[in-house]
């Protein structure tokens, strides 16, 4: 099998993060926070120690700002339902993936808010395009970091920058970013990151996080038992406790913990330096073949997104699959962005790699390619 489709979830997992998840199920799986004995307090260790991991790899700052939610999808809709209030204004980039753009525009639906979508463009006119949208009562800035279609990257040091100059809450999707890019929250001027544990940073589908700067606290989305206070009706008011209620994927925090460590160790310079030689090498050989667009051509990284004249892209996705080759066509559940892109009727096809991904499968994929 050659795999593809690491935008959606990387795959196979380093064995490192394989054998902690063995490891936690088998000698420390208890229940975090709910009881005294040494199986749920190992749990809880390991959940800090993940904690510590990723506040000091994104610069957060403190690690109790770090809060795990099931997934991308789940952080992101806790910011910005938590953050947003009736009569507020938020700004959306054109590239955005439907876990931004959906609770956006649930909340504009119900005339909660209002929002705009600010244009992308190379360097500074991204800034110059959002900037012409912030109005008096804009209250949020949420976009994606890399969108899940091409490698492109926005500005989001400069955006944040815009933001503070504003007084404008700035969260950020590295949906497609982290593991994959340097991320500084400090540096990047971010109030709010959002992340997945099962993509670029190499742990297990369950888990995702939400980083929040100093004095950025959202409502709570979901409320339940955490083991803190259970006498009040109320949540905490304070991170992490305020955020995480039930039962916490311990497997899949732990995944995280050693997949954020196997990313310092490899060294994220050296992970990003290995997908753009796998994305020049694919796109030189689409190039040469008649009838094949390219979007994004001049990005290069992890994700590489193409068409084909007269073939839709389910097609050309699914006869790969039969072929043990995993990508993913369609519109990647990315309306917007296939907008922007000006993407063929069923969208197109994705090749996402990662560090596992050799050279050599190119010729194989190329191979299968040229049959249809």
């Amino acid at each position: 099998m050659i795999y593809l489709d690491n935008a959606a979830t990387t795959f196979p997992k380093p064995l490192s993060v394989t054998k902690e998840v063995r490891r936690c199920i088998e000698t420390y799986c208890g229940n975090p926070g709910r009881s005294s004995h040494k199986l749920a307090l190992e749990a809880s260790e390991k959940i800090f120690s993940c904690r510590e991991s990723i506040s000091d790899f994104f610069s957060v700052g403190a690690p109790e700002r770090v809060f795990f939610t099931l997934n991308t999808t789940y952080a992101l809709n806790t910011v910005i339902k938590g953050l947003l209030h009736r009569g507020d204004h938020v700004l959306i980039s054109d590239m955005e993936h439907n876990s931004v753009y959906r609770p956006v525009f649930r909340l504009a639906r119900d005339r909660i808010v209002t929002f705009d979508i600010f244009r992308t463009h190379p360097g500074e006119l991204t800034v110059t395009s959002a900037e012409r949208l912030v109005g008096k009562k804009t209250k949020m800035l949420v976009c994606t970091h890399c969108p899940n279609l091409t490698s492109a990257v926005l500005p989001i040091r400069e955006i944040g920058r815009l933001c503070r100059q504003k007084g404008v809450i700035f969260a950020v999707d590295a949906a497609q970013s982290a593991g994959h890019i340097p991320i500084d929250m400090e540096k990047d001027n971010i109030d709010v990151l959002c992340l997945p544990g099962h993509k670029g940073l190499y742990g297990i589908q369950g888990c995702g996080a939400v980083c929040l700067a100093e004095g950025i606290v959202p409502d709570s989305l979901v409320e339940g038992g955490n083991g803190i206070n259970s006498f009040e009706g109320g949540m905490p008011d304070f991170p992490p406790e305020r955020f995480e209620s039930g039962t916490m994927p311990t497997p899949a925090i732990a995944a995280l913990d050693e997949g954020v460590k196997e990313i310092k160790e490899i060294g994220i310079d050296n992970i990003r330096e290995h997908e753009r030689n796998l994305f020049y090498t694919y796109r030189e050989r689409l190039e040469s073949i008649r009838g094949i667009k390219i979007y994004d051509p001049e990005a290069p990284g992890a994700v590489l997104l193409f068409s084909v004249d007269g073939i839709p892209s389910e097609r050309i996705a699914a006869h790969l699959a039969k072929h043990g080759i995993c990508v993913r066509g369609g519109y990647h559940c990315s309306a917007l962005g296939h907008r922007t892109l000006a993407t063929p009727p069923g969208g197109a096809v994705r090749l996402s790699f990662g560090i596992f991904n050799k050279t050599e499968e190119a010729d194989t994929f190329f191979s299968v390619l040229s049959d249809i």
